[in-house]
């Protein structure tokens, strides 16, 4: 008898065991934290990106080399919606005539890159 009463409570035992192992199955999820917002500053993001392209090689913030500077394009131009979009097409696609006889070659950019990029060029006054 005192067998069957250990081995019933070590059943007992183990079968509490097992269930609180396998756990509460009800478990709710956590909803996942939304991904923060980035909020990007066009013209320091114009800034880096023409500080790591090739830009440089032709142009200068401060002085003409074989293009404008880009102080001197943003006293032509107004900085503009229009001026940017207009900017970011010289970019993307080449440019010649305007500044003098050497052409600008066009540029592999993205539309969204280049119009950062005009947007730190007209900011420059």
């Amino acid at each position: 008898m005192k067998r069957i009463f250990v081995a019933a409570v070590l059943v007992g035992i183990f079968s509490c065991s097992k269930s609180e192992i396998s756990g509460n199955k009800d478990v709710i999820a956590a909803e996942p934290e939304p991904t923060p917002k980035v909020v990007i500053d066009p013209i320091a993001e114009g800034k880096s990106l023409i500080e790591g392209s090739d830009c440089l090689g032709c142009h200068k913030l401060d002085e003409k080399m074989i293009g404008p500077s880009y102080k001197e394009v943003a006293a032509k131009y107004d900085n503009t919606p229009e001026n940017v979009e207009m900017l970011a097409e010289k970019i993307l696609k080449g440019s010649s005539g305007v500044w003098g006889d050497v052409p600008m070659p066009a540029h592999g950019f993205s539309k969204e890159n280049a119009k950062f990029m005009a947007q730190y060029i007209l900011s420059s006054k």
